[in-house]
């Protein structure tokens, strides 16, 4: 029987990886802090006799006893109001956790696929973005710690993968959404829900024309487990092509709620890229995947979440 360990396993996207490789039959190790990952999010799958949770930080070293088949290392605070909260931590777990996790990929001979993000692509000149960009980054911006922690885990997993022959996967994450996104985790859709749901006006940043592409969290879960069974070594975006502003995702979910909220507008936070849609050409090529789940579908499955959260409804 396949065993897998996923760090961040506690978090929104981790807790639902966590979920497909136990549907698929494996064991799995769920490892997380709890800095921004939530109990809630897997306690439903503790009772489960193929799944383990291990409270850890994996910017120390990680014991693992038994033999690994696969590691996702997905360990990270992800949204801005999470980084800038806890900058160094983020650099840490980007740098020191993406070492120590590639070092018992080495050890363990497991499969090891990274966490990357489009925020590698910054506030991108290019658009939409293939994975052959290389992106436009401040460095010492405050968003810095996070885009330069996800570039530096990539080159280390590359070096790994080239210098000790590590089996590895990137996976370039874009926006996603979905059930147990937390309510006040900083992020647009989250923040839409939860400010409709209360009868608070939305806050929107700028005049509301930047954009998004936003990925209902099955369809990029799909993508990740394709990826990891595929033989691409280099990365791969995954996410969904649909762009939307931000305006205009604020009033679909004014819309979709039913909420008499108003938008008001707040200034633009530093770096805050204009655009972000993936080219996802190779995904399609190489994985024969693409987003499958409407935005308006999605939204309203994420609806019924936040409004349990929220209204206790």
């Amino acid at each position: 029987m396949a065993r897998i360990l996923i760090t961040g396993g506690a978090g929104f996207l981790g807790s639902h990886l966590c979920e497909r490789f136990l549907q698929e039959g494996y064991d799995v190790i769920c490892m997380d802090n709890l800095i921004t990952g939530r109990p809630e999010n897997i306690a439903h799958l503790l009772g489960h006799p193929r799944f383990r949770f291990v409270k850890y930080d994996v910017t120390e070293y990680i014991y693992v006893p038994e033999e690994l088949d696969y590691i996702l290392h997905f360990a990270s605070p992800a949204s801005p109001i999470d980084y800038m909260k806890v900058p160094i931590q983020t650099l840490k777990v980007g740098s020191l956790g993406t070492h120590k996790a590639l070092g018992l990929a080495k050890a363990k001979r497991a499969r090891f696929l990274l966490a990357s993000t489009s925020e590698v692509y910054g506030d991108p000149l290019v658009h939409p973005q293939d994975e052959s960009y290389w992106g436009n980054v401040n460095p010492i911006g405050v968003r810095g710690v996070y885009d330069e922690a996800k570039r530096f885990a990539e080159a280390m997993t590359m070096a790994y993968h080239r210098y000790h022959g590590v089996d590895t996967r990137i996976v370039r994450i874009f926006n996603t959404y979905g059930p147990r996104m937390r309510t006040n985790d900083g992020r647009a859709i989250p923040a839409f829900m939860s400010q409709a749901l209360r009868g608070e006006p939305l806050t929107v940043f700028g005049d509301g024309s930047q954009t998004r592409s936003i990925c209902y969290v099955d369809d990029l879960i799909e993508g990740i487990y394709r990826l990891l069974m595929s033989n691409e070594v280099e990365p791969v975006n995954i996410g969904n092509p649909d762009e939307i502003t931000m305006l205009d995702l604020a009033r679909e979910i004014l819309e979709i709620t039913g909420s008499s909220s108003s938008i008001v507008f707040k200034p633009l936070p530093e770096d805050d890229p204009k655009v972000r849609q993936p080219n996802i050409d190779k995904a399609r090529r190489i994985l024969g995947w693409e987003p499958r789940v409407q935005r308006r579908e999605g939204l309203l499955k994420t609806l019924d979440y936040f409004r349990r959260e929220i209204l206790g409804a």
